[in-house]
């Protein structure tokens, strides 16, 4: 919903959800996450016009985030500390609700929305200096999460310029400074490099595949966020095999 009305200059927080097609006002019943697509069959109640499966499927991940977060991602996220006890694990899972919305957005219309990338961005920087004001992170910590973001950024900048908008866009390219902060070091350099990895090997069988043509875009924003995932489950064991592998 937020997705939808966002991207079609409508107001999330305003009027009840209505039918694609006909425009009829749902029902309650009608709105049941996953459930009432099932009950209904995919199609709506009254036009009978095929609903987009990217409904369901957007409900479903977004179930499968908060089921996660319920049963591991809350301890996994857990400080002792208090009031990062409960305002950490909350923090990610509004995080992970967020690119959600930042993933499908730029799937299925190829827009990355700015008001996502700004939300993000605001709640990572408050989230760190909640952080440094605790004592459980350093000022250190904080600006090498700003260079982190820097240097992220100016290389899909850099990308951008010498391809001139070929290939990605520049909302990929707002979204990776954002990204590149809210990891940090060295997590934010594992989450690029796989994420931009992962994206060119699609590109690549894309290509051979003849689906698309070279100077076309493709949504490179979805694989951004699969390196995101990446680098915050694994980034530092990542990290420092490599680092074992050079022999430093």
């Amino acid at each position: 919903m937020v997705i939808w009305r966002t991207l079609h200059g409508m107001s999330p927080y305003k009027g009840r959800s209505i039918c694609d097609s006909c425009r009829r006002q749902l029902s309650w019943y009608e709105n049941i996450p996953v459930v009432s697509f099932l009950v209904l069959r995919g199609k709506c109640r009254t036009c009978k016009k095929k609903i987009d499966w990217s409904y369901p499927l957007v409900e479903f991940v977004t179930g499968l985030l908060f089921l996660w977060w319920a049963t591991l991602g809350f301890a996994f996220f857990q400080l002792t500390q208090s009031p990062l006890t409960y305002l950490q694990p909350l923090f990610w899972l509004v995080v992970g609700t967020v690119l959600i919305i930042i993933f499908f957005a730029d799937v299925l219309y190829g827009i990355i929305p700015d008001f996502a990338v700004i939300v993000l961005g605001v709640l990572s920087v408050v989230y760190r200096l909640v952080l440094i004001s605790s004592g459980i992170m350093q000022g250190e910590d904080f600006v090498n999460s700003v260079w982190v973001g820097l240097g992220v950024g100016i290389f899909y900048l850099t990308l951008f310029l010498l391809t001139k908008g070929k290939g990605m866009g520049f909302g990929d390219v707002k979204l990776s400074f954002v990204l590149g902060f809210l990891l940090g070091f060295p997590e934010g350099l594992v989450g690029t490099y796989f994420g931009f990895v992962l994206g060119g090997l699609f590109a690549g069988l894309l290509l051979l595949l003849k689906k698309r043509k070279f100077g076309q875009t493709i949504p490179f924003g979805p694989f951004m966020i699969i390196g995101v995932l990446v680098g915050l489950l694994w980034g530092d064991w990542v990290w420092f095999e490599y680092l074992k592998f050079l022999g430093w």
